[in-house]
């Protein structure tokens, strides 16, 4: 592993004055500017918060025995871990909460997008499910009749960012809006650039020799120069997210760049860079060989932090580049907890100690591996206990940016952490709200947290709320991280108190809920069933 450095932060680098109109070839004199660092956003899809040989427990498990993160390991040494860092259960909402810093309660992309118009619930004997925003986010211009139908128009992260100088790259999956509206084309929402990103929420394939999918409703585009060659879809966004910084960095322009790897997502196709290393590999925690999903999966993992290495090395090779370089890696939901996917017993080993994953009110389906480089800023090689919501790096992004006077269109939710960052033991509450009134279609198991739910964090303690049973349950997360001790009947006054404070955030933020399909009556908000008077 190549040693870990301590960066620096570097001098100012020229930024066009706030609302200017710039071509890229004429940067603003530095004269008329304040120091505005690079931003690098890494973001994995469907990693599980112990996919990783970095630890984001309080000890180490045995899956960060399994893999093998070295990169992650050295960005850790360069800066902080976060170890109660939270996204929403599925992609779209946390992908749309990041870009707007809305909560999905407020933005209503409850669940992931797709095809225009088309919701992607399972079906339900029991529920109504509430119409929720299918077409995702789309860039606060629109008007069309078409582009504003089941969408939420917002003014987005990377055109504030814009706005402010910075030129800025989409690479890999985007997932913000669906297909044949605006917020499907990354360029449309704020980026510079767009690399590989449109309505698909995951790769058709990831081998160039597939064509990464061509013809398939998840194909990936705009890479055509690599088909039918041996390369790997992680390494092609790796080899292109590079160039696309080279311009920047020539005319000394701040970037932001968006690297969002479709890895870790299905379909655990074979990157041979690193199967070999997992395969016939005996596993303590299954008590057995790893299988060949898990070995692909373990290799889509190393895959991954090889691209982080990658980019490292290159922001490296220009030590002034790397010492303006802020770094934020995160996951955008839980990794998958079911066993048609994934090797051992289900909703308990695949994010050990957390339980259940992806779609589940769980903290396996939340919680995920956070780290932040931030040169000259953060100390390298620390923890902070900040709890942090995806919508969060919205205003946070800004703030490290230098962006203070702006509007959105958009009321934005998200609380910046850059205080926590700046001093880790300066922690406030920062109470958490989940809203999912949708059925995600690979189960709908009540009693491990999936099915219509919405859910909410304060303090020690996580209160889950089942909308179709009516059933609040309550852990303390900080005793119970594997959830498996229910004290709603222990605790009422806690219990009413909580569900009291979702259902007012719930209600201001305009949240839709299911009905009963018998009676056509909405189901009750939290604080109005029975289960909260006790």
């Amino acid at each position: 592993m190549k040693p870990p450095r301590i960066l620096a932060l570097a001098a100012a680098l020229p930024l066009a004055a706030p609302g200017s109109a710039r071509t890229p070839q004429q940067p603003a004199a530095a004269a008329d500017t304040l120091p505005h660092p690079n931003i690098l956003l890494f973001l994995v899809d469907d990693m599980g918060w112990q996919d990783t040989s970095v630890p984001f427990y309080e000890t180490r498990t045995p899956l960060n025995d399994r893999y093998r993160t070295p990169n992650m390991e050295r960005l850790a040494a360069l800066g902080v871990r976060f170890t109660q860092a939270y996204a929403c259960a599925v992609s779209s909402p946390s992908r749309c909460s990041l870009l707007s810093g809305m909560n999905a309660a407020r933005h209503r992309v409850t669940n992931w997008t797709l095809d225009y118009g088309r919701p992607t619930d399972d079906p339900s004997d029991v529920l109504l499910l509430p119409e929720w925003n299918c077409n995702g986010i789309q860039p606060d211009t629109v008007t069309s009749a078409h582009n504003t139908r089941c969408a939420t128009p917002v003014t987005t992260l990377p055109q504030l960012l814009r706005t402010h100088g910075y030129w800025t790259i989409h690479c890999g999956k985007a997932h913000f809006g669906a297909k044949t509206t605006p917020g499907a084309d990354p360029r449309a929402m704020g980026f510079d650039v767009n690399i590989a990103g449109g309505a698909n929420g995951a790769p058709g394939s990831y081998l160039a020799e597939r064509h990464f999918g061509e013809g398939s409703p998840q194909e990936v585009r705009g890479l055509e120069k690599y088909y039918d060659t041996d390369l790997f879809l992680t390494e092609v966004l790796t080899r292109e997210a590079i160039e696309a910084l080279r311009e920047p960095i020539a005319r000394r322009q701040p970037f932001f760049l968006y690297m969002a790897h479709y890895a870790v997502h299905v379909p655990y196709e074979e990157d041979k860079r690193f199967t070999a290393s997992y395969r016939g590999s005996y596993d303590a925690q299954l008590g057995a060989t790893l299988n060949e999903n898990e070995v692909r999966y373990a290799a889509l993992v190393e895959g991954m932090d090889r691209s982080l290495g990658d980019l490292l090395d290159f922001l490296e090779a220009s030590p002034e580049t790397a010492r303006n370089t802020i770094i934020l890696f995160m996951s955008d939901n839980g990794g998958q907890g079911l066993n048609n996917a994934r090797q051992g017993v289900e909703n308990r080993d695949q994010n050990y100690p957390a339980r259940a994953g992806k779609g589940s009110a769980f903290l396996g389906g939340v919680r995920e591996p956070m780290l932040v480089v931030w040169p000259g800023v953060v100390q390298g090689g620390t923890t902070c206990e900040q709890r942090v919501m995806i919508e969060d790096f919205f205003p946070t992004i800004l703030e490290m940016a230098g962006v203070e006077a702006y509007q959105t269109r958009q009321r934005v939710d998200g609380e910046s952490f850059v205080r926590a960052l700046r001093n880790p033991s300066a922690l406030r509450e920062r109470p958490i709200v989940w809203h999912f009134p949708n059925l995600w279609g690979e189960t709908q198991d009540h009693e491990e947290g999936y099915g219509a739910y919405s859910a909410y964090m304060e303090g020690d303690y996580h209160l889950i709320y089942t909308w179709q049973t009516g059933q609040l349950r309550l852990y303390d997360i900080r005793r119970d991280i594997g959830e498996q001790h229910d004290l709603a009947a222990a605790e009422p006054a806690r219990v009413r108190r909580m569900a009291r404070r979702l259902s007012e955030r719930l209600r201001e933020a305009g949240a839709q809920r299911p009905a009963f399909r018998a009676t056509r009556l909405p189901c009750p908000w939290p604080d109005e069933t029975a289960a909260a008077d006790r």
